[in-house]
């Protein structure tokens, strides 16, 4: 992970501290539960949670083992022997190493999820706080980049807050998929340890039960999981995409909060770049980059091999820290974004009326006109509209509706106080209201 794009909360789970203290007590809890079942004693389970839970861990001195053992459990098991005493043969009685290593995984996997749907709670208040200050904010919307007809900021927030809102929906669902225990042995069978045990660890520790495990948990869930956490930095390129647009300098609609003292470049003094949602989409990158593997470490040999090993231990930090910081990044954007309404009015009156165009050829259609020749009728007066567009920059304020009236054709079909009527923009906002209500409820 790259400490430049790491928020403290979240690398702080995928510390070596936090993992060795989640081994510990994967293993502490499979002792108690072994206790029970009588097969260690009980005075064993009691000393291994008294010297084992005080003790602090010397991440330096279990590489060391390693180094010595190539065995990163075995490793850790040796150096928790040191404070437990004789009764550490008692420790990971029937375990195999998968069963610590995929439940640490799944206990940090949910335990980062549950930092990303902070994340995403305040990308969604975010994006409702702005959508409601621009629910009649209009602008123009844009087709292939090209103007199309109008609709509001506030529209424009509200899509994308019910993307996002289906992100968090996905990324509970892909928890609850993920958060599952495997403590069945060697090969999955249960053969040398309890079902039971199993069960006691996965409710201590907060998680299900995967139900058929082989040697570790299978591999579709992970999948499934950096799946999600694509699709949702897929997302948010999106809205940052759509801001880098929109704080274009022949736009200029919105753009970044530039802060005092700020500077965009070492060259030139006078730019304003859009670094913030930049960065995003750059993040966005890294956060997919992991679905591709996280795909293929589903096909594994047999009931295992460790090929995802590997994959997972890259992959797992790198896509949830990337993705936290993304989403927290993504929310003060949103919060501190510039908005200039007087720039979105005068960006889409540009083009002279053109937004009005769709509702021209319907008229036309229901004043008795055959589709075809309505629409060659408007496109006629367009064309020119956007000739003087091309040619001065600005097609002047009503030269679509001064086309329009001087067109013999339109007027065998429309009156001028039907023409003049259809020059309304707010004709184009009247369901503003049914849109909110079905993002945001009906408060």
């Amino acid at each position: 992970m790259i400490e430049r794009y790491a928020r403290p909360e979240m690398t702080a789970i995928w510390s070596a501290a936090s993992k060795y203290r989640i081994w510990f007590e994967i293993e502490a809890h499979g002792c108690d539960a072994l206790a029970e079942l009588g097969v260690i004693p009980k005075s064993a389970a009691e000393n291994i949670w008294a010297r084992g839970g005080s003790a602090e861990f010397d991440v330096a001195k279990i590489d060391e083992i390693e180094r010595e053992v190539k065995h990163d459990v075995i490793a850790f098991l040796t150096h928790l022997a040191s404070f437990i005493g004789d009764d550490a043969r008692f420790v990971h009685q029937g375990f195999t190493s998968s069963d610590i290593l995929d439940t640490t995984l799944s206990v940090q996997m949910a335990r980062a999820t549950d930092l990303l749907l902070v994340g995403m709670d305040r990308v969604l208040a975010a994006l409702e706080k702005r959508a409601q200050e621009h629910k009649h904010t209009i602008t123009i919307g844009r087709s292939h980049g090209i103007h199309a007809e109008p609709t509001t900021f506030g529209v424009k927030l509200a899509r994308f807050h019910a993307e996002m809102a289906r992100g968090r929906t996905r990324l509970i669902t892909a928890r609850e998929e993920i958060a599952v225990c495997a403590i069945s042995g060697a090969i999955g069978t249960f053969a040398n340890i309890d079902p039971l045990v199993e069960s006691h660890v996965a409710e201590k520790m907060g998680l299900g039960i995967e139900p058929v495990s082989s040697q570790i948990i299978p591999r579709d869930r992970h999948a499934a999981y950096f799946a999600t956490l694509g699709v949702i930095a897929s997302s948010i390129e999106n809205i940052a995409t759509e801001i880098r647009h929109l704080q274009r300098t022949e736009v200029l609609e919105a753009e970044e909060f530039f802060s005092k003292g700020q500077k965009g470049s070492s060259a030139m003094p006078h730019k304003r770049n859009p670094v913030l949602t930049e960065n995003l989409t750059g993040l966005a990158r890294l956060v997919r980059m992991a679905v591709v593997p996280a795909m293929e470490n589903v096909t594994l040999w047999h009931e295992r091999d460790i090929s995802h090993s590997s994959v997972e231990r890259g992959i797992g930090p790198d896509s949830t820290v990337h993705l936290d910081f993304a989403l927290h990044r993504l929310a003060g954007v949103i919060e501190n974004l510039v908005v200039y309404p007087e720039k979105m009015k005068a960006n889409m009156d540009r083009l002279g009326g053109l937004h009005n165009s769709q509702r021209f050829l319907l008229a036309l259609t229901q004043a008795g006109e055959q589709r075809e020749s309505a629409y060659r009728l408007v496109q006629r007066n367009a064309m020119q509209v956007w000739e003087l567009f091309r040619t001065q920059g600005d097609a002047g304020d009503g030269a679509f509706l001064g086309l329009l009236l001087e067109d013999k054709d339109v007027r065998a079909l429309l009156s001028e106080e039907d023409i003049r009527a259809m020059f309304d923009d707010g004709y184009h906002m009247k369901h503003v209201d049914t849109i909110f209500e079905r993002v945001f409820g009906g408060a």
